[in-house]
Formats: structure tokens, sequence, C-alpha cells
């Protein structure tokens, strides 16, 4: 084991190092730029489109997944560890300014989300009452490339299926058992039953969960961090200062400081909002929607909600309580001590809670991205369901592991997914700003609800649902 975290870490170093933090900021600046700031100038229409599907007036079938919904799912597999334990991994490792990194990529990222939610809802399939879709498809379908789409298929199921999923059992493992000392093995066995129970039901009872806990738990949790941050209020401009002076200080570029705050920034900030790697798409495929660039704006507000506000609401409570100086600590123990020192012990055990809840709706969300893109090799039964057992084994596996090899491997497969995912949206981008500019258009026009129609992009072939 000790060998392999050792390789696994030579090769996260070459990755992040030398390919991909560039190229996700080049990509993201590329993406903003010509969709004309598309994440900044769409925040109004982004919370007016959250609504489709709410409501006694909904015109959504119940059998489809509305914007909502798809928007939960996505949210879902975004907050959880990521959010929690992942932005406190950041911090202990890269120091206060790993904070603005993460902040930077969310913020040049969203474009990035934008146009890969886009492409997957114009290359959506059919699949019984509702849709699948994601980076596996428009690289068949839009790129020609099926191979491709094979090769992503692997790396999204075994990153988010198998290691992301580990992951978030490994933390709330730890959140618990820091809290009521529970035992591990316990703690794992009862995820994987209720797992088990999520997962055997289908998409329609994955969105359901989704929408029920994703905007209950962060509402809490963002109510909490804010509670934190008045009673601290007078300590904001000293917080604001050691961001700033950790992502661009002389004595941390002295000491190298300053590329461990980029690198953890960018990673934690990647692992939490996945903006450009090619997992949200997989959910935005599934709305029922009129246009294509609804499920991009949606998304993107996704990115924004999970880095600008969640992600944010960790980093302060942390940085406020000053526990970021303890080196003994990372990761949710970190996170758990710092609400401790200002909620007492109700802090430790409302993380526990809260990372119980995320994460367990992490792992809802990630199997989700597993089973649509097995389905993109060969839509069987049988795969599926041993598909399902690896995931429940994942669970206890990453239950009971060290926490350090499961981090790695999840940086591991989450930059080979992100490296592959960015050249193919580089690559078919163009039908995503076509995409914006007819909306833009039909609501120049006056037009509330843009309809979507194939024939009305040049060139755009394979949109079977269009």
């Amino acid at each position: 084991m000790e060998l392999l975290n050792k390789l696994v870490i030579e090769a996260n170093n070459f990755i992040w190092t030398y390919i991909l933090i560039a190229l996700l900021i080049c990509v993201g600046v590329f993406f903003t730029l010509k969709t004309k700031f598309v994440q900044f100038r769409y925040i109004k229409e982004m919370f007016r489109l959250l609504g489709d599907g709410i409501g006694p007036n909904s015109k959504k079938d119940k059998n489809q997944v509305s914007s909502f919904q798809a928007f939960c799912i996505s949210t879902a597999s975004r907050v959880g560890t990521g959010n929690i334990a992942g932005i406190a991994f950041a911090i202990s490792v890269g120091g206060p300014g790993a904070v603005f990194w993460m902040w930077l990529i969310a913020l040049i990222g969203s474009a990035s989300s934008f146009v890969e939610s886009t492409l997957a809802q114009i290359y959506k399939v059919k699949d019984k009452d509702s849709y699948r879709g994601g980076p596996a498809y428009y690289m068949e379908k839009g790129l020609g490339k099926k191979w491709m789409g094979i090769i992503f298929s692997i790396l999204i199921t075994i990153c988010f299926g198998l290691v992301f999923n580990a992951v978030q059992a490994n933390t709330i493992t730890v959140a618990l058992n820091n809290a009521f000392g529970l035992n591990k093995t316990i703690i794992g066995i009862i995820l994987c039953i209720l797992t088990a129970l999520v997962i055997f039901g289908g998409i329609h009872r994955i969105a359901k969960v989704s929408e029920v806990i994703v905007p209950i738990l962060a509402v809490a949790y963002i109510l909490v961090a804010i509670f934190i941050i008045l009673i601290n209020f007078k300590q904001i401009p000293n917080i604001f200062k050691l961001i700033f002076e950790g992502a661009f200080g002389i004595k941390q570029f002295a000491v190298g400081g300053i590329g461990a705050a980029v690198s953890q920034g960018v990673k934690r900030g990647l692992f939490s909002n996945e903006a450009g790697m090619g997992s949200a798409p997989n959910a935005a495929a599934t709305a029922e929607v009129s246009h294509p660039v609804k499920q991009g704006l949606i998304q993107t507000l996704g990115v924004f909600t999970d880095t600008l506000i969640i992600c944010s609401c960790t980093a302060f409570i942390i940085l406020v309580s000053g526990t970021y100086n303890n080196t003994s600590l990372t990761g949710i123990e970190l996170t758990q001590t710092a609400l401790n020192s200002q909620l007492g012990a109700f802090g430790t055990y409302f993380i526990a809670f809260c990372i119980l809840l995320f994460a367990f709706s992490s792992i809802v969300g990630n199997f989700y991205y597993g089973q649509s893109n097995i389905e993109f090799i060969k839509n069987n039964k049988i795969i599926l369901n041993i598909y399902r057992m690896f995931v429940i084994f994942m669970i206890m596996f990453g239950s009971l592991t060290e926490v350090a090899i499961v981090w790695n491997l999840a940086d591991l497969f989450m930059g080979l997914m992100a490296i592959l995912n960015l050249i193919a949206i580089i690559l078919l981008g163009k039908f995503a700003f076509l995409a914006l500019k007819d909306y833009t258009n039909q609501k120049k026009q006056g037009i509330k609800e843009p309809v979507f129609k194939a024939s009305s992009i040049p060139g755009l072939k394979n949109a079977d649902e269009w």
C-alpha cells in the first residue's frame, strides 16, 4: 500500500504541476472570453431557471427529471467532503492562500461548466422516461470518437463510482468516530445498507433523495457559518488579509508557499466544484428543458453555490478559529476542531451530522455518474448490478482504510478525467457558443422560454433529441 501511494503521488505531481493547473485556467479564460462572461451576465436568469419544474404549476411529467432535480443531482455530488474536509485539507497543506485560488478556479472554471453542460444537453439520448448523456456521449456523437468516450466512461466510473465514494465513506467514518467514538466497521456496514437501498432504485429515486437532502442541509450549514462569521465580525478584514497574503505574499513566495497554495487551491477547488472535469454534465443531460443553454446556466450556478458559498463557509470557519496552524490536524478533523472552538461540543456533532448527509448525497450522485457511463459502454443489467456491488465494497473499503491513499487516488483519476474532458469541450465548444447565441437572440425577441432546434445551428449533427 505504501509503494502504491508513493507511485500515485509521483503521478499526481507530474499531472497537476505540468499539465492540469495551466490547462484548467487557460481553458476557463478562453471560454469566459468566447461566451462574453456568461457566468456573470446571466446570474439573474440562472435563478429564474432554477424554478423550472417546481411547484403546483409545473408542467413536468412525473417521470421526467426537472431542471431543479438535475441541479440537485449534480450538487449532491459536488457538495460533500470536498466542501468540508477537502477545503480544510487545502488550508492545512497550502495555507490560507489556497482559498483565493479556489475562488479563482470557480470564477473562471464556471465558464467551462457552462460549455460542458450545454454540450451534454445537445447530445443527450433518450433513456426510457428520462435522458442520459455526458462527455462520453458528446465524444461519440460530436467528435465521432467512441473510443475516447469509452476511455472517459471507464475513468469516471472508477473515479466517481469507486474512488470518490471511498473518499466520502472515509470522511463519514472519521467524522462520526471523532464525534461519538462509533466503531468504523459498524458505520461502514450501515452506510453500505443505506446506499444499497437507494442505488437499486434508479435515477428517479436518486433525484428525489438529492432533491430533499441537498437544499435543506446546505442552508443549515450556511446559517451556522454565518452565525460564526457574525460573532467574529471584527476578524473578517484580517481573514481576507491572510488569504491574499497567502496567495501573493513575498514571505510565502520566498519559502515556496505560493506553489503549495496554488496547487492545493486548484486541486481541492476542482474536487469540490468539478468545473470542467466532466462529471456534472452527466446530471445536466438528464433534465427535460426546452433549450440546452438552460441547463448550462443552472450548472454554472451550481459551481458558484458550491465554491463561492459553501466552500467559503468552511474556509472562514477554519480561519476565524485559528486552528489551521495546528499541523497535527487535516481534513474533517480540522473542521470539527474549528467548529468546536466556536460552538463547543455542538460544533463537533453538527459537522458529523452534516458530513454524514453531505457525503451520503455525494455517494448517491457519484453512483449515478458511473451508472450512466456503464450504460454508454453496454446497457446490461448484470453488469450494472456487479457495478453496484463494487460501489458497496468500496464504501466499506473507504470506511476502514487510511485517508492519504484514498485522497491521492481521487486526485489521480480526477486529473485524468479532466484532461480528457477539456480536450473534448475545446474541440466542441463552438456549438455551445452558437447555442448561447441562439438563446440570447430569442430572449431579445421577447421569447420568455426559448426553444432549441438543431437545424438552427450550422454544422450541428447527431443532436437527435432536438
